[in-house]
């Protein structure tokens, strides 16, 4: 075993939340070490193939899914730097200011300590760094008045296109998506070559993934990544006062310790809370930062209701981003339907591939063989879809617990339990119908509503509220018992929305870390 020289942070997790946090604080001269459970990729590794992108997504120690609705393993999972933000569709819509006010306005669900006016400059500023396109003055409509996105919207094609007359037959108005995606050159990047080769990863660097980006920034800054790097538990001092570092085990499976002033666990929401549990000391009996009992619960996911179509026509749906084309928050107050309580987020025009997580094949899960192979070749081109989000309120019984089950070094594994709640499942119920009325409208052919309902996207399990009382984090990311211990990701978030979580994280992550940076002399020492 090895103890390394004392760093200023560590980071636990190379994705999306713990690239900002590296860049913010190299920005500010600290000295920075990312502890990666996976490989360490390169722009130059990615491969516009699906048998070459399963290489990016879930793998890890094993995790027990459990409940009438287990979330599961899914294209939300990254493997190795740049975590799921290395092949994700770059869906960039934010919550708006109702999101944060739901149990005040509503009686349901939970607030947010913090309101959209303090996360609305965040928003801006990730779209300036990062680069995102899209029409702020058309999302206007639906949100406060914020900048100018810093690209147009990115290029439109015919199988999103020929969704917006049946948006409009039920009296929905769409608007050009924003995502993280370069139309055009920006900071030295490529814009897109719309090969909708996203979900493989973006070699061109069109794609706003870390390693084009914070993570790409903080590295040549002097952060240093230690990929195949597992981490299994937050050490803390002999008074359980502060965390001294982490403990991991090396590519060699050997035990390391990494000594640090702050540690930042920004890995994948399910393995933020198995860390802190599995850190549990006599000091923290329950798992550190667990003093409200709340760590690990509420759990949150989308459920993703979609609906395919085959048009009479040749769609050309293999070009574009593996993102939205068009978007639409008409159904995002929350009492909207009738018969359920919660915002929707209707979207279309994401590219069509033969992938294994949102592709072709895929539609017609009925179909084997045969029938599989004759709707490929007659149909498939002809093939279009439109997806709605639905939110779920957060519920104190969806959550995360140390199973019995152990991992290969004798660490308990992660045991998650989610349902969906009456309302989720009825505004998927409600979208589905919805969905069907809009491919009649739009003049489909034939109809496909996808009638099982699926989780998407993990949230929630070390929520940010105001006190240890209600919550595990502050509205920074700043443990409420451990000042020297901050978690990042959209596990912190108390409520969902209906929107795609990344970009609210990346604006939570940049206004955690430049506080952290900020107030660094009273936090680290």
């Amino acid at each position: 075993m090895a103890t390394f020289e004392k760093v200023d942070v560590v980071i636990v997790g190379a994705g999306a939340a713990g690239a900002v946090f590296a860049a913010v604080l190299t920005r500010a001269g600290k000295k920075v070490v990312l502890l990666e459970q996976g490989p360490d990729w390169q722009l130059s590794d990615l491969i516009s193939s699906d048998i070459w992108a399963r290489r990016l997504r879930g793998s890890g120690p094993p995790i027990r899914y459990e409940g009438r609705h287990p979330v599961g393993r899914t294209g939300d999972h990254g493997w190795g730097t740049g975590g799921a933000a290395l092949h994700y569709s770059a869906n960039f819509p934010r919550l708006l200011p109702a999101d944060f006010n739901m149990k005040s306005e509503h009686g349901r669900g939970l607030d947010w300590p913090i309101s959209y006016a303090d996360v609305a400059p965040y928003y801006d500023r990730v779209a300036r760094e990062i680069g995102v396109s899209g029409d702020a003055k058309a999302e206007e409509r639906w949100r406060p008045p914020g900048e100018p996105y810093p690209m147009p919207p990115l290029k439109t094609f015919r199988h999103g296109e020929v969704w917006v007359p049946g948006f409009k037959s039920v009296g929905i108005t769409v608007a050009p998506g924003a995502v993280g995606v370069n139309s055009t050159e920006y900071q030295g990047r490529a814009a897109c070559i719309h090969d909708g080769w996203c979900g493989a990863g973006c070699p061109t660097g069109a794609l706003a993934n870390p390693q084009a980006t914070f993570l790409g920034e903080a590295r040549a800054k002097g952060a240093q990544v230690r990929a195949l790097s597992y981490v299994t538990r937050v050490l803390t001092n002999a008074q359980g006062t502060r965390v001294t570092g982490v403990e991991y085990y090396d590519d060699r499976k050997e035990r390391q310790v990494q000594d640090a002033s702050v540690v930042v666990l920004a890995a994948f929401a399910s393995q933020n809370p198995r860390l802190l549990f599995n850190s549990a000391t006599d000091k923290h009996p329950r798992g550190l930062a667990n003093g409200s009992g709340l760590l690990g619960k509420y759990v949150m996911a989308h459920a993703g209701a979609t609906v395919s179509a085959i048009f009479d026509e040749d769609l050309q749906n293999h070009l574009g981003s593996f993102g939205y084309q068009f978007v639409s928050y008409d159904r995002h107050p929350k009492t909207t339907r009738k018969s359920a309580f919660g915002s929707t987020f209707w979207n279309t025009g994401a590219a069509q591939k033969p992938t294994d997580a949102r592709g072709i094949a895929n539609v017609r899960p009925d179909l084997f063989g045969k029938e599989l192979d004759e709707f490929l070749k007659g149909k498939a081109r002809g093939l279009a879809r439109i997806t709605a989000i639905c939110e779920e309120l957060p519920s104190i019984e969806n959550r995360m617990e140390l199973a019995s089950e152990k991992d290969e070094l004798g660490f308990p594994l992660v045991r998650i339990v989610h349902s969906f709640g009456q309302d989720a499942v009825g505004l998927f119920d409600a979208a589905i119908e919805e969905g069907v009325e809009i491919a009649k409208g739009a003049g489909a052919k034939e109809i496909w509503p996808g009638r099982a309902i699926g989780p998407q996207h993990l949230l929630g399990g070390t929520i940010m509220g105001k006190s240890a009382n209600d919550s595990v984090v502050n509205s920074y990311g700043q443990t409420h018992e451990l000042a020297n211990l901050y978690v990042a990701g959209c596990g912190i978030f108390p409520t969902e929305s209906s929107a795609n979580p990344t970009y609210t994280l990346n604006a939570l992550s940049l206004r955690g870390a430049e506080q952290l940076a900020a107030n660094w002399g009273s936090i680290a020492s």
